[in-house]
């Protein structure tokens, strides 16, 4: 062990993968990023996206990441009303889970187009709704938080991650696993290197562990996702990889710190157990929920 501290570190991970947590993070990150890339090109092969016959009727593409989608959610949910419950508040969630199941799915169904005054009609709805479900179960008590709790939810995660599938149906399979890789790879990429490196604090009242040192390794290994995704399949020019996979990895950061805000007032480290080495569906997916709309922008003005 008469090497530098951060050998030390580096090599105390690398006997750790056999181990605790990080060994978890492996095996249950290589099956989730399998099944996510087996799904994605699935459905674009039988969409027409890698076939060479795009399918006529638009709004039926992205059947298999609609689903995908809505049972993501669903525990994503049931873990954000447990963080809430910690602190006296309930979701409703018989009403925020089929809002947010058909807000995030609205681009998918030729009937809910997905359009500002349809959007606001649902949202106008879904809040009457609350109310009358707060009313009937809860009585009087609870009916700001209660009600704003429910309406939060249905925003923070079927709004956000509406736009998942809405980039899959406008620009491609290829367009969204750039965007979903990208983030989760600057997720890695600041986990390694903050655990090598991270001396300077990025944002010690929130996330203790997160370093500045971090945030460039996930800068760095997202620029790099980027350009690899933009020269292989066309999809941006390398040098506006880099803008993308440097901007995205900031943006995806914000989002995990996001959701570390909810947890701290929670009082709890994870959102659930659910994702052995993870913690929750939400720990997993906080950081794209962020970058989801701004992804579909992005690709907007590209497009």
């Amino acid at each position: 062990w008469g090497v530098t501290p951060n050998i030390k570190l580096g090599a105390y991970i690398l006997l750790s993968l056999g181990k605790g947590m990080l060994k978890y993070r492996l095996i249950f990150g290589t099956l989730m990023t399998f099944a996510f890339i087996g799904i994605v090109l699935f459905n674009g092969y039988f969409d027409g996206y890698l076939s060479g016959s795009p399918a006529s009727d638009k709004p039926f593409r992205g059947t298999l990441v609609v689903i995908l989608v809505a049972l993501v959610m669903i525990p994503a949910l049931f873990e954000l009303s447990r963080m809430a419950a910690a602190k006296g508040v309930k979701i409703l969630l018989p009403v925020s889970i089929p809002a947010s199941i058909l807000i995030s799915t609205s681009y998918y169904w030729p009937f809910f187009v997905f359009t500002f005054d349809i959007f606001t009609l649902f949202l106008a709805l879904f809040l009457m709704t609350c109310f009358l479900y707060q009313r009937i179960r809860y009585g009087m008590s609870g009916v700001l938080v209660n009600c704003g709790a429910a309406c939060f939810s249905i925003i923070y995660i079927g709004l956000l991650v509406a736009f998942a599938p809405a980039t899959y149906v406008d620009f491609g399979p290829w367009h969204l696993l750039m965007l979903v890789f990208v983030v989760k790879c600057s997720d890695i990429g600041a986990y390694t290197a903050g655990r090598l490196f991270g001396k300077h604090k990025f944002s010690p009242v929130i996330s203790p562990k997160k370093t500045w040192e971090g945030m460039a390794g996930g800068a760095a290994l997202a620029a790099a996702v980027a350009v690899a995704f933009a020269v292989l399949f066309g999809i941006m020019s390398w040098w506006l990889a880099v803008v993308f996979g440097v901007v995205f990895a900031f943006i995806g950061q914000l989002g995990d710190l996001a959701e570390s805000m909810l947890k701290r007032d929670a009082e709890t480290k994870d959102s659930s157990n659910s994702v052995p080495g993870f913690g929750g569906i939400l720990d997993v997916i906080d950081s794209v929920l962020i970058t989801a709309p701004f992804g579909y922008l992005f690709f907007s003005f590209l497009k």
